[in-house]
């Protein structure tokens, strides 16, 4: 069976991590450089690191910051935020991220995932969709989660993945910061959708909500959060400790 993977994720607002609550009400956290350090350190699986306003500020991501987090971490790294063409593919590559997450610029402009898998092989290119239940119904938002595309998800990843996205990060916005749990019903489809790995995103509040995303939920390849390992309510160690024991395969 295929080692489940858990991953910190760093919001990045003006070179600071930031976290807050379905994606408002934004608190400091620490320095993106400082947090790559110790999660190189404490036994992830991988990480992430998006410009969470690049898009809504309609500007480039910041290289400076991330070339110096980029040169501090020594496990795979992916980068979104205000990815719109391959020239911001080719930038952020160059600054150290081994994968691109890419959401509000595919929505823009689909065929940068067709390019982008072309030149860089699909396992470089990451479709990140934030995603709310609207009326009954899975819509996709953009910019930040600021927007409402009005487009329906499931159909929407499994576009992208059929344009060549090699993985999918699935961004719960009813779930995200509210530490109740993954967003289960939304993941299954997901994972029914597409045969890419799929990472879990929103909704985590403590070990057992990883536990029990990978019992209910087989196929899922990774679950990603923020605050509760930012401010060390879940170490590391211990949630894979608790994955082994539940017979989960874990990178110990």
């Amino acid at each position: 069976m295929i080692t489940k993977r858990i991953i910190p994720c760093l919001d990045v607002k003006d070179g600071r991590v930031v976290k807050g609550t379905k994606f408002k009400d934004l608190n400091d956290v620490s320095s993106p450089v400082e947090l790559a350090k110790f999660y190189t350190e404490a036994g992830a699986d991988e990480l992430v690191f998006y410009d969470i306003t690049a898009s809504s500020d309609g500007r480039k991501l910041f290289t400076e910051i991330l070339t110096e987090t980029a040169s501090n971490v020594f496990i795979p790294l992916t980068v979104g935020g205000g990815i719109s063409s391959i020239e911001d593919f080719d930038r952020v590559l160059k600054c150290g991220a081994d994968k691109v997450s890419v959401n509000s610029g595919a929505i823009r402009n689909p065929s940068i995932i067709s390019e982008a898998a072309r030149l860089y092989g699909d396992q470089c290119v990451v479709i990140s969709a934030d995603v709310a239940l609207i009326d009954g119904v899975y819509r996709v938002f953009a910019k930040g989660a600021r927007e409402n595309t009005g487009m329906e998800a499931i159909d929407w990843i499994k576009r992208c993945v059929d344009m060549g996205a090699g993985e999918v990060v699935v961004n719960s916005i009813d779930t995200d910061g509210v530490k109740n749990g993954f967003d289960i019903p939304l993941l299954k489809k997901v994972c029914e959708a597409v045969n890419v790995p799929v990472i879990a995103s929103g909704g985590a509040g403590c070990i057992q909500d990883f536990i029990d995303l990978f019992t209910e939920i087989p196929d899922i390849d990774a679950g990603l959060a923020a605050s509760i390992f930012h401010f060390r309510e879940v170490e590391i160690a211990d949630l894979k400790d608790a994955m082994a024991k539940a017979g989960i395969p874990a990178r110990i």
